[in-house]
């Protein structure tokens, strides 16, 4: 009887040590995985990729650690002090309950395993059926609510799998197999519990057959991930091909769009001029090629991934008033700028989307409008940009989105903002752009 005991200690003590490397596991690689990204100055990219990320990487490896010097000394009290004492175990056993839930909501259920430790102590140490039922099922209920796929569908959850992803494939499959022995090894050992409990107390063949089915079960599962986790390097290949596609679609559009917009209203303007002032036409020509010249440095910038010229060399505003300076000069449009933010400084990937939306805005303005009149407003309410662009054009009641504005649309949503289209009275732009402000991530 005492080898017995011994052997139930060792494997409630090996359960532990388990789910303690599991969550150090997923807490360690998210905290390195966060340090290389901000040492490599990556981090709004890898920001832009993901769903969510933690907030403080650091203080969920401190929480990991003392949630499971919690669980070890309701252990200790179950165990060794309090062993005779249903009322002390019922307690220890809802202390551990809160504590594996406590940890999975900070692993933002990346991670229910210890749940299966929580269901191995309640099957060894409860005596009445109506106690160890209700614990029983508050720890599958758990189990179930605590599925990451689940959660994930209606909240912004942080993956382990993006944090993996973040390295090459073959870094990728040692740490997935890592994590995924991990996992593996927590339900053999549950399985290996409780076949020894039943057999202990009960001894009956019915359960411990249930348990194997469990337990084949679960091979299938893990059979069926090492088969997902075969092609997961090829879907996140063909994911960032994808991505960059679209990304090289949106700057060439941009560019060309504008440039070839601004040459035809020049040209127009030239048709107009060319019999009246010779020595106008030459000079609206000079500025067209000027523009030509410009438009195909922006293209190569935009296929070498960089930002638009003016903004490389200019500062946001400047770079702002170049543009309706151009587009003045190119055509008969007249443009007012104005803005009531006192500093218009943010990060590149903000200056970007605020540069390229007033860009497209002015090009459908003149090539679809027809406008003669637009206006830009820039101003700023509870931390975000409110940005307007409306012009006295023909409008647009029954609008269909185009590459340009599903591309103002999808550059907004990257930085989580909001754009609203009206073609009622001429036609407006109005975007709510999230800004940081200056806001630094570990």
């Amino acid at each position: 009887m005492q080898n017995k005991n011994k052997k139930f200690i060792y494997l409630k003590m090996s359960m532990i040590a388990i789910n303690f490397i599991a969550a150090l596991f997923i807490t360690l690689l998210i905290y390195v995985t966060t340090r290389i990204i901000c040492d490599h100055f990556i981090a709004r990219e890898f920001i832009n990729s993901v769903a969510s990320i933690p907030w403080n990487p650091y203080k969920n490896i401190v929480v990991s650690i003392t949630l499971f010097c919690g669980l070890i000394l309701s252990f200790i009290f179950r165990e060794f002090i309090y062993s005779n004492n249903n009322k002390a175990i019922y307690i220890t056993l809802i202390i551990d309950l809160i504590i594996s839930i406590t940890l999975i909501y900070f692993l933002d259920f990346n991670y229910n395993g210890i749940l299966f430790l929580v269901i191995a102590n309640i099957i060894a140490y409860t005596k009445g059926i109506r106690g160890r039922y209700i614990l029983m099922l508050l720890s599958v209920a758990a189990i179930i609510i605590a599925d990451y796929q689940l959660i994930s569908i209606n909240f912004e959850l942080y993956s382990v799998y993006d944090y993996i992803s973040y390295y090459d494939s073959s870094t990728q499959q040692a740490l997935m197999v890592c994590y995924n022995s991990i996992v593996s090894i927590n339900v053999v050992l549950f399985i290996i519990y409780c076949i020894s409990v039943i057999q202990n107390q009960r001894g009956t063949i019915d359960e411990v057959n249930t348990l194997y089915e469990k337990l084949s079960q679960a091979n299938e599962d893990l059979r069926i991930a090492n088969e997902q986790l075969k092609e997961y390097s090829k879907i996140t290949e063909k994911m960032g091909e994808t991505r960059e596609r679209n990304r090289l679609a949106r700057e060439i559009h941009d560019t060309l769009g504008h440039t070839l917009t601004g040459i035809l209203a020049g040209l127009d303007a030239c048709l107009t001029t060319i019999e009246i002032s010779p020595q106008e036409t030459k000079k609206q020509l000079e500025m067209i090629a000027e523009v030509t010249r410009r438009g195909i440095n922006e293209v190569r910038r935009s296929v070498n991934k960089l930002r638009p010229d003016a903004l490389e060399r200019l500062n946001l505003e400047s770079a702002i008033r170049k543009m309706i300076m151009d587009v003045e000069t190119m055509s008969h449009t007249k443009v007012t700028f104005e803005t009531r933010v006192a500093n218009l400084k943010f990060d590149a990937d903000e200056e970007d989307t605020i540069y390229r939306v007033i860009q497209e805005s002015l090009t459908n303005a003149i090539r679809h409008g027809k406008a003669s009149r637009v206006w830009i407003t820039m101003d700023s309410v509870d931390g975000e940009i409110i940005l307007t662009i409306k012009d006295n054009g023909i409008g647009c009641v029954n609008m269909k989105k185009g590459f340009g504005t599903r591309h103002i649309v999808e550059r907004i949503q990257m930085l989580r903002g909001s754009v609203k289209f009206d073609g009622s009275d001429g036609f407006t732009v109005t975007a709510r752009i999230p800004i940081r402000w200056g806001e630094v991530y570990d």
